[in-house]
């Protein structure tokens, strides 16, 4: 790629990046207090928590990735939407439940389930950290690649760049900054998408050539549906669903709503804008299918990066900008999500120091910089071995998605005890890893939620709860 066309993407990525610095730099300014670092201040409007859950969700890898999926297998790639829109919607049940309380991290909301427990509060945290530090690193890995490929600028200062600009994002004002700055990128992804969907409709001769020139059972339904065949889906199920259920990063633009109504308002608009990237995802594969079929399902990886080399320079620049947003919106959210389990949840299970507001955001500060940099350096030294961190969204799904799930259904009207959640998280914990190990068809997390099930079951037999007086606070809705 001529120098020409690398300062070009360069400085259209950098003009949309410092467009969303500035917003986090604005707002964070009026973010003073540890409850705007850590929810927003509990009144993000009803837009900014739509887009900033849809930014959340919709990361480098849907925009990436899924355009390979449709590539391969057509309509299966509104699967992965599908789980994520219909784990929203789970979570908007118990929005109220959620709102109505001053929860700041799922580990708090444990301790309401399950009693105030210092090696619960603990085991939960860390199930919780695991997924978005894991999403922290690879996307520094991911961002790094592809920018790579795109500019020949070297990888490790690639990663060092994308450290740096998530820091930028975080530490003006915590989740104040971070979901202001999402909202912008989410309009610019939409708008983006839209673009880029649609030069690629025309490049490829329309709906009707695109059709004509795809394998019948990638786009009639429902054999489009199950291309990817039933156990990938299962897999897709698994891991998506519960990884959606027991993200922290959705749960926390619901203590950031203003209210109830928009907690459930935001998780629906959300939902909607979710299915329009799966739209563009299908769009863009498909067209791609059309216009070469040289990859075939096992090359799907190369269907998005021989799409970017068809793009004029013009467009390449927006789409470049387009990629970098959405792996900025990841981190951004990823980092600030970590930070805020290890200030308010890990520390103050070991240390019992009264600190005041402005100390605990002295203190995630700090520690956004340390993270970060922990983060960059592990990706620039072990960027393979960073792929196990994947496989930690199945071993958290395993611990935490059934005592959450169901502790908040059952708290309406029973006071559990604390040995419930505790086998049930163990029980998921050394199901999954057995599985992992013995190396199953069925995907893993299966085996690991369903060990969780059945033993919180067992438990609760053993464990019979005490209802619940009917003068507390308890209900879902």
């Amino acid at each position: 790629m001529n120098i020409g066309t690398t300062v070009l993407i360069s400085v259209t990525a950098a003009i949309v990046i410092g467009i969303g610095a500035l917003i986090s730099f604005y707002v964070g300014k009026r973010a003073k207090s540890n409850d705007s670092w850590v929810v927003g201040g509990r009144n993000l409007p009803l837009y900014v928590i739509a887009f900033t859950q849809y930014a959340t969700a919709v990361g480098g890898g849907v925009l990436v990735a899924h355009v390979g999926i449709a590539y391969a297998w057509g309509l299966s790639v509104f699967w992965y939407e599908i789980f994520v829109i219909v784990g929203l919607l789970i979570i908007a049940i118990f929005a109220g439940w959620l709102r109505r309380r001053t929860f700041s991290t799922i580990p708090e909301v444990f301790t309401k389930l399950y009693g105030e427990h210092r090696l619960m509060l603990s085991m939960v945290a860390l199930a919780v950290i695991v997924v978005p530090f894991g999403w922290l690193a690879t996307q520094f890995i991911a961002f790094a690649n592809l920018f790579n490929a795109v500019t020949g600028i070297g990888i490790t200062p690639l990663i060092i760049i994308m450290a740096v600009v998530s820091i930028a994002f975080v530490l003006p004002g915590g989740l104040t900054s971070v979901a202001w700055s999402d909202f912008f990128f989410g309009v610019f992804m939409v708008i983006a998408s839209v673009v880029v969907g649609v030069y690629a409709i025309v490049n490829a001769g329309g709906p009707s050539t695109i059709v004509k020139n795809l394998p019948a059972e990638l786009t009639t339904m429902p054999t489009g549906l199950t291309a990817a065949g039933g156990l990938t889906i299962l897999l897709w199920l698994f891991s998506i669903l519960p990884g959606t259920l027991t993200n922290q990063l959705y749960y926390q633009r619901i203590f950031a709503a203003s209210n109830v109504k928009q907690a459930r308002q935001g998780l629906y608009l959300s939902s909607i804008l979710i299915g329009i990237s799966g739209i563009y995802a299908l769009i863009v594969g498909v067209s791609v299918r059309s216009m070469t079929d040289q990859f075939g399902v096992d090359g799907r990886e190369q269907a998005a990066g021989w799409f970017l080399a068809q793009l004029p320079v013009w467009l390449i620049a927006i789409y470049g900008a387009f990629l970098m947003a959405t792996i900025v919106s990841t981190t951004g959210s990823a980092l600030h999500s970590v930070v805020v389990n290890l200030v308010n949840d890990l520390r103050p299970a070991f240390v019992k120091n009264k600190d005041t507001s402005s100390d605990l955001v002295a203190m995630s500060r700090w520690c956004t910089v340390a993270v970060s940099a922990i983060a960059a350096v592990l990706a620039i030294v072990f960027p393979t071995a960073l792929n196990w961190l994947v496989a930690t969204y199945a071993y958290s799904a395993s611990m935490l998605a059934v005592p959450f799930l169901l502790g908040m259904v059952l708290t309406n009207k029973w006071i559990l005890d604390v040995s419930i959640g505790y086998v049930s998280m163990a029980a998921g914990l050394v199901v999954c890893a057995v599985a992992h190990i013995a190396g199953t068809t069925i995907p893993y997390a299966v085996f690991g939620i369903i060990a969780s099930f059945v033993a919180y079951l067992i438990m609760l037999a053993v464990k019979k709860p005490q209802a619940r007086a009917l003068s507390e606070e308890g209900a879902l809705s």
